[in-house]
């Protein structure tokens, strides 16, 4: 019987096996804008997202309608010192933000979780800190943003103010001064308020979480500071009242204000702090504000690893 062998497969030299496809890569050559750049943008993008811009229709109802509320109660005071010849506004430009506090906690916490929640949740934080920007870099963005967003919605209603003075015919350099005033007191509210939402909620990815979380701070510390205030005030111990409004965000801008600005404090009783204790309150503001930066310098290093 015929034994049929198999003939061995033929080998094909390595240099028969390689191709070369040109695809089209091309390497980069325009300009590279660097850092600076990339912060710019995600400064001016968080901004912008601060208020719905950039965003679906439904993104923008809140932050706008919180805009309007915090606008038109100006525009009537302004409406009602034209109409009656008023010697002055009904409210000092210093006040108007410790009135309209409640709004202004409320866009914190709807508005600070929509900055950073949603990068901790869909885990895109590494892609930012892959290049060009670093830590520091996202943090100085998210953080500006967002008080640069606070600072146009407490200085909106006193620009509102401060044009309706001026069209009433009410003293031009008393206004300017009140206005002036005005706008450091929010400027300091506004570093203040950004620091506390933004540091409350980047510890959870979930927004809703950090909405109720934000409002939770703000709201039990006011009202825990305020009914202790209004206890020492009843039991005439006024000297504590001001010792008291350090434990609460929204009655240190008042303390801070009252006691350097020269704004009338919301205090029970008008009691406002004197120079030493305003003095401890301009640094707990500042202690604060270091201090978020801080702890969100610390956490953005535990999620860019």
């Amino acid at each position: 019987m015929a034994v049929e062998r198999s003939l061995p497969t033929p080998v094909t030299p390595a240099s028969d096996q390689t191709r070369i496809h040109n695809i089209g890569y091309r390497s980069y050559d325009g300009p590279r804008l660097g850092r600076a750049y990339a912060r710019r943008s995600l400064y001016s993008q968080s901004l912008r997202g601060a208020y719905g811009l950039g965003r679906s229709a439904k993104s923008k109802v809140l932050p706008m309608l919180l805009f309007v509320v915090m606008c038109v109660p100006a525009a009537i005071m302004v409406a009602v010192a034209v109409a009656t010849k008023a010697k002055d506004l009904p409210v000092d430009y210093t006040r108007y933000a410790i009135i309209m506090q409640a709004v202004i906690s409320l866009y914190v916490a709807s508005q600070a979780p929509q900055a950073v929640s949603r990068d901790l949740r869909f885990k895109t934080v590494p892609l930012y800190f892959s290049r060009p920007i670093e830590t520091a870099d996202y943090v100085r963005a998210k953080y500006a943003a967002l008080a640069s967003a606070l600072f146009i919605l407490t200085a909106a209603p006193l620009l509102v103010l401060y044009v309706g003075a001026l069209l009433a015919k009410l003293d031009f350099a008393d206004q300017t001064k009140g206005f002036a005033e005005g706008l450091v007191s929010v400027a300091l509210l506004s570093l203040l308020f950004a620091g506390i939402g933004l540091v409350i909620a980047a510890v959870t990815p979930r927004r809703g979480f950090g909405i109720a979380a934000v409002i939770a701070v703000l709201v039990i510390s006011y009202g825990a500071v305020s009914t202790l205030q209004a206890i020492a005030d009843v039991q005439d111990s006024s000297g504590a009242i001001p010792w008291i409004g350090l434990f609460s965000p929204i009655t240190l801008i008042d303390g801070v204000q009252s006691a350097f600005l020269g704004a009338t404090s919301a205090a029970p009783g008008g009691v406002a702090p004197g120079t030493g204790a305003g003095i401890v309150h301009v640094l707990v503001v500042a202690g604060l504000v270091a201090a978020a930066y801080g702890l969100l310098l610390r956490r953005y290093r535990k999620v860019g690893l």
